[in-house]
């Protein structure tokens, strides 16, 4: 059989905020990994991706940038093998998240998708809700503005004119649900699931985490977490993924957040040869 060659794009450091190197670690243990199996890796930046024609049949990447994504879709569309989706990449922006979850009731926070030139506070007092996050609803956050915790109406207002300012023109509005914060991890195809509580370990990126407080260790399913979650990763169709959720006091679960491809940083070293597993597996197939 004809060695396989892969390309491996990595994520620009611009979309890697705070995690530049555990981004950087976690691609080379799977680029490695995938070595150790037999394959070709062939490395480019997400520059060199969306700047030079790639000849390889498979690609596994980590990329964020929209020209980069429209090119692994544009690949995909012409029978390469792409891990994760460039379709999923684009799922995991906020708004079309938010509008997944939604229509496929997946159990999540009361949302609403406004755009930033508009005033949501009469639906926000409709609804009930003060306490309330708000995320760009285009793209995944880059800077720490791009996810922000709001106590009040006023502040509500004052994050959507910032973003318009910015050109994001539209926004996720989610309702702060109280509860343990849990992050989670996994990889689709294989047996590899972790999950754990942040303010156990002072893990952040942003210090939000920190708006949930220390976890009360309710009581909860792990295996229902993990059925939602693989329910959630073929929705947004990312096998390699991450992400948040709230877990009440009464045990029940809602996600907050979906990502691809996270850095997988409390988890790297057992979560990379599961990744190099699922890439191979899927190119076997």
């Amino acid at each position: 059989m004809n060695k396989i060659t892969i390309a491996g794009i990595r994520r620009g450091n611009i979309f890697s905020p705070n995690h530049i190197g555990n981004d950087e670690m976690v691609f080379s243990l799977t680029a490695m990994h995938l070595r150790a199996r037999g394959c070709t890796v062939n490395e480019y930046s997400e520059r060199e991706f969306f700047e030079k024609e790639t000849e390889e049949p498979f690609l596994f990447n980590m990329v964020r940038d929209t020209y980069s994504v429209k090119k692994l879709q544009h690949l995909e569309d012409e029978g390469r093998i792409v891990i994760n989706s460039g379709y999923g990449i684009e799922n995991c922006t906020r708004e079309k998240m938010t509008r997944l979850l939604i229509s496929h009731q997946e159990p999540s926070p009361v949302s609403l998708i406004v755009k930033t030139s508009s005033d949501p506070v009469p639906e926000l007092e409709e609804l009930g809700i003060t306490n309330c996050w708000i995320k760009r609803g285009d793209f995944h956050a880059i800077h720490r503005e791009d996810v922000t915790y709001v106590r009040n109406h006023d502040e509500v207002k004052g994050i959507l004119k910032e973003y318009a300012i910015r050109g994001i023109k539209t926004a996720v509005i989610n309702e702060h649900l109280i509860g343990d914060l849990v992050k989670f991890y996994g990889v689709a195809d294989t047996d590899f699931f972790y999950w754990f509580y942040p303010s156990s370990i002072n893990y952040s990126k942003f210090g939000m985490e920190q708006i949930n407080g220390n976890a009360q260790g309710f009581t909860f399913d792990l295996h229902q977490l993990k059925r939602l979650c693989k329910e959630i990763s073929e929705l947004l169709n990312v096998k390699i993924y991450g992400g948040d959720c709230i877990i009440s006091s009464d045990g029940s679960i809602r996600i907050i957040d979906f990502n691809d491809w996270p850095s997988f940083a409390p988890c790297r070293e057992v979560a990379a040869p599961k990744i190099a597993e699922c890439i191979y597996n899927s190119i076997m197939k």
